[in-house]
């Protein structure tokens, strides 16, 4: 006979491979997927409710690793009991109806009260294809490899919910792999995970999710990254806090723009950093436009529409007078490009913000970065002459 493979690639999903066989003297073919990736990460699990004959059609990869199940009818597909397969949703289901037919003949006259109940097993499954009544379908794969269509991609589907999870030593041992005798440390798990909790929009105040990623940025520290996406308004809105304490030092970062490349720098601007531009007269004080990760550029594109979005600025409510000087402002802001030189100065009490060095580890002639001890009033901002952190417990005690 004839093997042909096909490296394709599914939309929303990975690259794969898929090979056909078909014998030209007896008719017999068949077909089976291999994953054209490595083994990912985590393991993931594929839940969803099927409810129309739509859900039927939906393109599913199974892995030989991947264990299907329909709690319904307390029906289960081991792992490693099937070759690895690229079908939909009935597809799955035929293949066991036909898995469990194969043997009927030699049942029926071995075991006749076990032909039965298969039999009548088989039925139900042929009553899950005519769609009378909605029934979950599980895929469960440790090797993260599997996947179920979602046709709403990019956006979410309501009806299928997607976990990933850490495999268990069992897990591990089962695809091959080297289980690590030393206990998982929590903190790394955050660092790799994206946590997802419910909000509302702020916008249109309907449900939405927010994502929240800890991430290490090179010479600096860890820091919270904070996404909202609201399916409903498409409102999108995305925050930095700062992963560590306060630091004992305030930081003041000055970069001389003398060139366009330096537009592309990294910038962690804190909650608590304040903006300068002398050549501009322009100052951003500390808790306008929050907490951001983005580039120099992009922070000077939110500037931009920070000023243009104000009603009182260049809205129906602002002043004749004030609307030239600020319209002027913007395109002074707009040619800081680096083509025209400028200071660019960013003050953060707290020490949280950052300026990417591009000469990293080496000192950046562009780029200076001093330390100073907080006056009694930035203190008192940032609430740390309140805050009593030693010794405190006697005193609670005594006084309550």
């Amino acid at each position: 006979g004839v093997t042909r493979l096909l490296l394709t690639r599914i939309p929303f999903f990975k690259e794969i491979i898929v090979s056909s066989f078909s014998c030209d003297s007896c008719s017999w073919s068949n077909t089976e997927i291999q994953s054209a990736g490595r083994i990912q990460e985590q393991g993931v699990r594929y839940t969803l409710a099927v409810t129309s004959r739509q859900d039927m059609n939906r393109e599913v990869v199974k892995t030989d690793c991947a264990m299907a199940r329909i709690p319904e009818l307390d029906f289960e597909i081991p792992a490693f009991s099937q070759k690895g397969v690229l079908t939909t949703i009935e597809g799955i289901i035929d293949r066991a109806v036909a898995g469990l037919e194969q043997d009927q003949p030699v049942r029926r006259a071995t075991d006749e009260e076990v032909a039965r109940k298969i039999d009548e097993f088989i039925g139900k499954l042929r009553q899950l294809k005519e769609m009378n009544s909605p029934f979950t379908f599980i895929i469960d794969d440790p090797s993260g490899n599997s996947f179920v269509e979602n046709p709403h991609a990019p956006r979410r589907d309501d009806a299928l919910v997607v976990t990933h999870y850490r495999r268990t030593p069992q897990q591990a041992a089962m695809l091959g792999l080297e289980v690590d005798a030393k206990p998982p440390d929590a903190a790394e798990d955050l660092r790799d995970e994206v946590l997802q909790f419910n909000t509302n929009c702020p916008e249109c105040n309907a449900p939405a999710n927010t994502n929240m990623k800890v991430v290490q940025i090179p010479h600096f520290k860890e820091v919270i990254i904070m996404a909202t996406n609201c399916d409903s308004c498409g409102h999108r809105t995305n925050e930095v806090k700062s992963g560590g304490a306060i630091e004992p030092q305030g930081t003041r970062i000055t970069l001389q723009i003398t060139d366009p490349s330096d537009m592309t720098r990294d910038i962690l601007k804190s909650e608590t950093c304040s903006v300068e531009i002398p050549e501009l007269e322009f100052e951003l004080g500390m808790g306008a436009l929050g907490g951001k990760f983005t580039t120099l550029e992009g922070l000077l594109k939110d500037i931009r529409d920070l000023v243009e979005r104000n009603p009182f600025t260049l809205g129906d409510s602002s002043m004749p007078s004030r609307t030239g000087k600020l319209q002027e402002f913007i395109g002074k802001l707009q040619e800081v490009n680096g083509k025209t030189k400028a200071h660019f100065i960013m003050d953060d009490p707290a020490g949280n913000s950052y300026l990417q060095n591009v000469y990293a580890p080496e000192e950046d002639p562009e780029l200076r970065v001093e330390r100073y001890e907080r006056t009694f009033e930035q203190n008192e901002d940032l609430g740390l002459n309140d805050m009593k952190t030693e010794g405190y417990e006697p005193e609670g005690t005594s006084g309550r």
